[in-house]
């Protein structure tokens, strides 16, 4: 526009300067003849340095308004580029969005696919099975009165003590069954190793507090103690090893765990036929007239002090017909323990009457029995804990007063992994004054009779 101006500016100027001129040329007078002729030529020189200067001038307007048409021109196309690119990258967007929501889908419909065409599952899919054996290979010295028993376990031998396969279906969230079979040496006229059932019970358990079990299922109390203890694969617990108490009945099972604070509430309680899980009632065999009770309450105080109450009272399955019983076996337990996540303390005690007298007719044969037992552990590596058992029994305080059970086991347990145990261990029973009958075998004599057991011990699980 600058330059517009000026170029206007000098063609006005020129254009005034050549009408004065001319103006001048009429009015100088004729002798001036030559004069007048020169600045004529001069005129005519200006005038056409003025057409020269508007043809430039409108080159240079044309020339502009043709650059401001071109540029006009240009950012409209670049304007209809940028819409173009922002269109294209909106596309562009909507494109990956919309691969990205495919490949999100893609799993979901593989996994339909593989589920429509899988088939349809059958009862495995809730089934588990597991298994357990009890094992040692030990060197055994048993003698009565000072001398080795005749035709006894004296000697080196591998036991197989228990080999449990365990059968566990889940029905829904509420119903589950599970069949634990065991095995036994029949030293009779088979001669061979049985399977029998150890376990065998529908479960309903309505919530944590309220669980029901229908067959034979685990007692009150052995088990509870078992899980303390930690060293069932070594021996049975107190009340197990001497007879006075099982591990599990044929009956109607309920049991539960009520939080309170730092206070756990657990129970359990049995009805069942009495005569333990090896003699189920079958027709009319081990079928008793009277049911048997069991019974146990715990509390746990910050998960590691344990306190428990129980009872047994019944006719232990020998209320058959044609068998007339005169007493009902009772039994009272407790114990006290204490457990973290390397060491254990504790004590059980029982307290028997007519345990073995639910027949006794003459009620001056008839017998109180008790015992006691304690028991720890401590682990000092994380594989590795020691461990020890006394238990101090009198099976016939009315009867035979100075019959009596000492016994003791200590041992070193090695896990190498959590599902394999191994534990050398040394154990001794002595029982003076007379005869008792343990998972050992009858032990005692008219003096005394001691077993002594050393070796290995082990279980493996899965």
């Amino acid at each position: 526009m600058r330059t517009k101006t000026s170029l206007l500016g000098g063609a006005a100027l020129s254009l005034v300067l050549a009408c004065s001129l001319t103006s001048v040329a009429h009015a100088a007078p004729k002798h001036h003849a030559r004069a007048a002729a020169a600045q004529s030529k001069e005129l005519q020189d200006l005038r056409s340095q003025l057409q020269a200067l508007t043809e430039k001038l409108n080159a240079v307007e044309a020339a502009q308004q043709k650059a401001q048409s071109d540029a006009e021109a240009a950012q409209a196309t670049a304007a209809q580029a940028a819409s173009q690119a922002q269109a294209a990258q909106a596309a562009q967007a909507a494109a990956q969005a919309s691969a990205e929501a495919q490949i999100k889908l893609i799993p979901q419909q593989v996994k339909t696919e593989v589920a429509a065409a899988a088939p349809k599952p059958g009862w495995e899919k809730n089934t588990s099975v597991s298994g357990r054996m009890y094992y040692d290979v030990t060197n055994i010295d048993q003698q009565s009165n000072g001398v080795n028993v005749p035709g006894g376990p004296n000697g080196v031998n591998f036991d197989i003590k228990r080999f449990y396969v365990g059968i566990d279906h889940t029905f829904n969230k509420t119903f589950s069954a599970n069949v634990t079979t065991d095995f036994t040496y029949d030293s009779g006229p088979a001669g061979a190793t049985q399977l029998y059932l150890k376990k065998a019970y529908l479960q309903a358990k309505v919530s944590d507090a309220l669980i029901f079990r229908l067959g034979s299922a685990d007692l009150p109390w052995v088990p509870f103690v078992e899980d303390l203890y930690g060293y069932r694969y070594v021996e049975n617990v107190m009340i197990d090893r001497t007879k006075f108490g099982t591990s599990a009945d044929w009956g109607a099972h309920l049991s539960g765990k009520l939080p309170a604070g730092m206070v756990t509430i657990n129970y359990a309680l049995s009805a069942v036929n009495g005569a333990g899980y090896k003699k189920p009632g079958i027709g009319t065999a081990n079928r008793s007239k009277a049911i048997d009770l069991e019974g146990r309450v715990s509390a746990t105080f910050q998960n590691h002090f344990i306190v428990a109450v129980g009872g047994y009272t019944g006719k232990l399955g020998k209320d058959v017909q044609g068998t007339t019983t005169y007493n009902t076996a009772t039994r009272f337990d407790a114990l006290a323990a204490y457990t973290d996540s390397r060491a254990k303390i504790g004590v059980e005690y029982f307290h028997a009457s007519d345990w073995s007298d639910v027949t006794q007719a003459n009620p001056a044969l008839t017998n109180a029995s008790d015992g006691w037992s304690v028991f720890g552990s401590y682990k000092f590596h994380p594989k590795m804990s020691v461990f020890g058992r006394y238990d101090w029994v009198k099976p016939k305080k009315d009867t035979a007063p100075t019959l009596k059970d000492n016994y003791f086991n200590v041992g070193v347990s090695y896990t190498p992994v959590p599902i394999v145990d191994f534990a050398l261990v040394y154990k001794r029973d002595k029982v003076d004054n007379g005869t008792i009958s343990t998972s050992n075998g009858t032990i005692g004599g008219s003096h005394d009779g001691t077993y002594d057991e050393v070796g290995l011990w082990g279980q493996f699980r899965w």
